[in-house]
């Protein structure tokens, strides 16, 4: 049975002070990120030049932006305001507002204890002093002191934040880096001075990958740079993830599993449409807008791997060239140290000639059928008798990765193919003088990973080759000779 109502009375709802500084200071777990939040309310407000200053006891963000009249000046001490909101593009640049919540000034509270806004539009000047520990002993008054100041013609618009009675230490450089993170350095007339130097947007050299789609609620925009090898980092992993300019978050979207990639992959995101958390540190993540965002961004990992891959197939293609080429060059001095073991006639010493190929020279001389010419055999020379060549074997059709170097040995030229030819194809065979090593085997995936070893691998494999084509009766006798190349070739290394 419902209770008879006998009267009605109202309720004043009160909030304790500490709590509001309390929320300001639980809001940032990092107290230069205050920087970043004075620094956007002034690009909010269309500053042009804003100079920033860190001393050991005071701090300083002085802007040239449209400053504030009386009612600015009250809306911006007004808790929760929503004008951003409703006015989120600014007046002069149309600039898309980046404050939100009006909570900022209690943040800055966390890490000083005395917070003075000077500024100055047209004919309007003010102070406004807001010190912690007499704001929260005056337990009955929530008004700030305001001094009403005579414009100053030589300011002209704008506003100087000062931070005094500092309790935390600030880092020049995090305080760099904070700024780089979450301001829009590379907005059009906006810059930011530290201590009187240019603060320059973040910039990485390498592939730049452009990102532009659509969505039902806006653009994902921005660019993905994938760096060298040289300038890889595992510092500051992910992509800055970025809401009207300023940086959310870093993200790595699963990358954590592609393994040393990874510190190769730089760049921002730009989605204005994503809503965020109010300490502007991560997205409403169960949002439509999240989840279209994240379709976007698994469409654009798509094609960041792919560039990883390429670039990692370019890199083991130099490897394998590389590996070839000395383990020619090995071998060339072997079989010249072993007349009788070469099926090639007797091999000069000295530097061997005409090691190269198409994956070095940057082009294939390519025969019909697309088969490559391997090296040619020995010309006749003046004044002797004409020497009958062997039938130049032809490289069989091969891959666009194929690698193929060439040596002149003796009278005639071996070549030497790396290509893909199926995990249960041989590890390698010979047509004429054209030595096939198979890059899909399990044993060459196996030693093309072992630095120390890759080159003699190849060594093994043709002298094996080699010593073949000189004994074919006897495979006993052909592993003693391969035995013997190898280790003239390598040294010590080959037993």
């Amino acid at each position: 049975m419902a209770q008879q109502i006998k009267e009605k009375q109202q309720l004043e709802v009160t909030v304790d002070k500490r709590h509001i500084i309390a929320i300001g200071e639980r809001m940032y777990s990092e107290s230069v990120e205050l920087l970043r939040e004075l620094i956007n309310n002034a690009y909010d407000a269309d500053a042009t030049n804003i100079y920033v200053y860190i001393g050991p006891d005071r701090i300083t963000i002085q802007d040239n932006g449209s400053g504030m009249d009386a009612d600015g000046l009250k809306q911006y001490f007004n808790i929760g305001s929503d004008e951003k909101v409703l006015r989120s593009v600014s007046p002069r640049f149309k600039r898309e507002r980046i404050g939100q919540f009006g909570i900022g000034k209690f943040a800055s509270l966390a890490a000083a204890a005395r917070f003075e806004v000077l500024t100055q539009r047209d004919a309007f000047a003010a102070r406004v002093v807001f010190d912690k520990n007499e704001w929260e002993s005056a337990q009955g008054c929530w008004n700030l002191p305001c001094e009403i100041l005579a414009p100053d013609p030589d300011r002209g618009n704008g506003t100087t934040i000062t931070l005094t009675g500092l309790t935390k230490a600030f880092d020049i450089g995090e305080a760099e880096d904070k700024i780089k993170d979450g301001v829009p350095l590379r907005a059009a007339d906006f810059i930011v001075y530290m201590n009187g130097r240019r603060i320059p947007p973040r910039s990485y050299a390498g592939q730049h990958i452009p990102v532009l789609e659509g969505t039902p609620y806006g653009v994902v925009a921005g660019e993905i740079i994938i760096t060298s090898g040289s300038m890889a980092s595992i510092k500051e992993l992910g992509i800055d993830l970025k809401v009207k300019g300023a940086t959310v978050k870093r993200e790595l979207f699963g990358m954590e599993t592609w393994g040393k990639a990874i510190a190769r992959v730089r760049g921002e995101i730009h989605a204005n449409f994503l809503p965020i958390t109010s300490d502007r540190s991560n997205f409403v993540t169960d949002s439509d807008q999240y989840q279209q965002f994240l379709k976007v961004m698994e469409k654009v990992l798509g094609i960041i791997k792919k560039k990883l891959g390429h670039d990692a197939d370019r890199r083991e293609d130099l490897r394998a060239g590389r590996a070839v080429k000395e383990a020619l060059q090995k071998i060339h001095r072997a079989l010249a140290m072993n007349p009788d073991f070469s099926p090639f006639g007797p091999i000069p010493y000295g530097d061997p000639e005409g090691v190269g190929g198409a994956a070095a020279e940057g082009k294939k001389p390519i025969l019909a059928g697309g088969a490559v010419k391997p090296a040619n055999a020995a010309e006749k020379l003046p004044g002797k008798p004409k020497v009958k060549k062997r039938k130049n074997p032809l490289v069989k059709k091969i891959t666009p990765n194929a690698i193929v170097r060439r040596i002149r040995l003796g009278e005639f030229g071996i070549s030497v193919c790396l290509d893909f030819f199926g995990e249960s194809g041989p590890e390698c065979f010979t047509e004429g003088n054209v030595v096939y090593i198979n890059r899909d085997h399990s044993l060459y995936k196996r030693e093309s990973k072992r630095a120390v070893t890759y080159t003699m691998y190849i060594g093994r494999l043709l002298t094996q080759e080699i010593a073949l084509m000189k004994e074919t009766t006897s495979p006993r006798l052909a592993f003693t000779r391969q035995s013997k190349l190898l280790k003239d070739a390598f040294g010590g290394s080959a037993e």
